[in-house]
């Protein structure tokens, strides 16, 4: 099956009418590619991040344009688009595209990511098939974020090889997909609770879980924000962890850090990442604050990973 990409180019804030025209012609399956949207976005929900990636904001310069997709035999459609770019004034390219399998190479971007010494992260369809003596992790990997292929995930999971005992109990703060949970679970853990604001990540992070053959009681999925939800703070705050894990952003991390210590106890090991270099002086001034230790920083590329614990009396 052959396929075109048709690009229309449009005004820099006029890239939403033009996504409802179409929407009104009848195309739904619309990507829209404009700087302006892209920037209220990052401005609207700036707690939740702390890096973007140049190439990306570079790609996006100067632009406000739709793509969509068309099969090469749908010439009437085609001819739509067409006369509806002309009316408005609006340029647009056709390109065809070369015969691929779309519905199979998105899969090329999730290779399997080795991580530490022991664990390797595995994509669901290559369980089967990738022979491997690590501990497999494996993941649906389109759905959420953590896969094993960022650098904050890559040295939580690679200080829990080193920090996962038999029968500890471990609880994941910003847990997203799962990873580290399923991570625990796999080096030894008896139990881990994975608690994420977005109610998709509850779903996703117990399908994820289920792909390892973990289930309830040793993996239970919650959607909450404990700085906000007192009762979802103290039903957290009554379990014994071994283990407490937060791979959010600085921001984050820096408003629980008053609270971490209703889930620490003097053997928890606490492992915090998604720390900018930039933003490290920030989180370790907010951890002595709230009277916790750390005990060593990890580094990868420019992201840092604190492992700490509370101080002691």
């Amino acid at each position: 099956m052959a396929w075109l990409e048709i690009t229309l180019n449009t005004r820099p804030g006029s890239v939403n009418q033009l996504a409802t025209a179409l929407t009104g012609l009848g195309f739904d399956d619309l990507c829209i590619e404009d700087q302006q949207e892209f920037e209220d976005f990052l401005e609207e929900n700036r707690e939740y991040w702390d890096y973007i990636d140049e190439g990306l904001e570079k790609s996006l310069q100067g632009l406000s344009r739709v793509k969509l997709y068309l099969e090469d035999t749908e010439e009437a459609r085609l001819s739509v688009l067409k006369r509806f770019a002309e009316e408005k004034q609006l340029p647009i390219t056709v390109q065809p595209l070369p015969e691929t399998d779309w519905e199979e190479s998105w899969k090329d971007n999730y290779p399997p990511q080795e991580v530490g010494k022991t664990l390797v992260v595995l994509p669901y369809w290559l369980e089967d098939t990738y022979e491997t003596e690590r501990n497999k992790v494996i993941l649906d990997p389109g759905l959420t974020f953590g896969t094993g292929a960022h650098p904050s995930t890559q040295m939580v999971m690679e200080a829990m090889e080193e920090a996962v005992r038999p029968g500890m109990h471990c609880l994941d703060l910003g847990s997203g997909s799962g990873i580290l949970s399923i991570t625990a679970l796999r080096l030894g853990a008896e139990s881990a609770i994975g608690v994420d604001i977005d109610p998709k990540a509850e779903t996703i992070a117990r399908e994820n879980a289920g792909y390892n053959g973990f289930a309830s009681p040793e993996f239970t999925a919650l959607t909450g924000n404990v700085t906000a939800d007192r009762p979802l703070m103290d039903r957290l705050a009554a379990g014994h962890y071994g283990l407490v894990l937060v791979n959010i952003v600085a921001d984050v991390i820096i408003g629980l850090s008053p609270l971490l210590s209703e889930f620490l106890s003097a053997d928890t090991l606490l492992i915090l990442s998604g720390i900018l270099d930039t933003r490290l002086e920030d989180v370790l001034a907010a951890l002595h604050k709230a009277g916790i230790t750390v005990t060593s920083i990890r580094e990868k590329e420019e992201w840092r990973c604190v492992t700490a614990k509370i101080a002691k009396e």
